[in-house]
């Protein structure tokens, strides 16, 4: 199915956290720009999920270990580990999830 990403509809999945989702059969594809200061609180899910900062800084915790990752990083975050972050600059990252996270279809 062809589709242009500024086409997809933008969620807004938490304060600041603006999302368009890509959809196959055992994968979501993410692209978020995220505002300075949003927050992503710590959480876990069994999706599998792969972080690629495209653009800015983000602080990143992983299983208690926190980064700030700036353009290019790719973080690989497995299944069911605690995580969380914030926007340290306006930013615009890539998450992909397996399988499919069907609350942001």
């Amino acid at each position: 199915k062809k589709m242009k990403l500024k086409e997809i509809d933008v969620k807004e999945i938490m304060p600041g956290l603006n999302g368009r989702m890509v959809h196959g059969e055992t994968i979501t594809w993410a692209f978020w720009d995220i505002k300075k200061g949003a927050e992503v609180p710590m959480h876990q899910h069994v999706h599998e999920q792969i972080m690629h900062v495209q653009e800015g800084v983000f602080e990143f915790n992983l299983d208690g270990k926190t980064n700030n990752y700036g353009s290019n990083s790719v973080v690989v975050i497995p299944s069911n580990i605690p995580h969380s972050g914030i926007a340290l600059t306006d930013c615009k990252i890539m998450d992909v999830f397996s399988p499919v996270r069907e609350e942001y279809r």
